[in-house]
C-alpha cells in the first residue's frame, strides 16, 4: 500500500501527490493506490512517527527514511536534491529508486 502522508499546514503534498502519481505512470504502475492521510494532531504525529509533509510510505516503510535524530511531528518535510538544495518534494529521481525498491520488495 502506498501512502502519502501530509499536514495541511504544509503546501507541498498536492505537488507531491502528482509527482508520486506521474513516476508511477512511468513505472506502469498507474493502477496502484495512493492512499492519502492527512495528520492532523500532535499525538498522531508522534503516533505515526511523522517526520513531516509530505511523507510517502510504501507498506508502511518510509521511502525516505529521514535522518536519526530528525523531529518528528506538524511541519514541513523537506528533501535534499541529488544537487545539494533543498526541496519541499523528493527528487524524481529519487523517487523513481525508491519506489522501484520497495515495491519490488512488496512483490516478494
Amino acid at each position: 500500500m502506498i501512502e502519502l502522508l501530509y499536514w495541511e499546514g504544509c503546501p507541498s503534498h498536492d505537488e507531491a501527490l502528482a509527482e508520486l502519481r506521474e513516476v508511477l505512470r512511468e513505472l506502469g504502475r498507474e493502477d496502484e493506490p495512493v492512499h492519502r492521510r492527512s495528520i492532523d494532531t500532535d499525538e498522531q504525529a508522534l503516533k505515526e512517527k511523522f517526520p513531516g509533509s509530505p511523507t510517502i510510505r510504501v507498506d508502511g516503510v518510509d521511502a525516505f527514511t529521514p535522518p536519526e535524530g530528525d523531529p518528528i511531528g506538524l511541519t514541513c518535510r523537506v528533501y535534499r536534491l541529488p544537487d545539494g538544495r533543498y526541496s519541499p518534494t523528493p527528487d524524481r529521481g529519487d523517487l523513481r529508486e525508491s519506489l522501484e525498491r520497495l515495491l519490488s520488495t512488496e512483490a516478494t
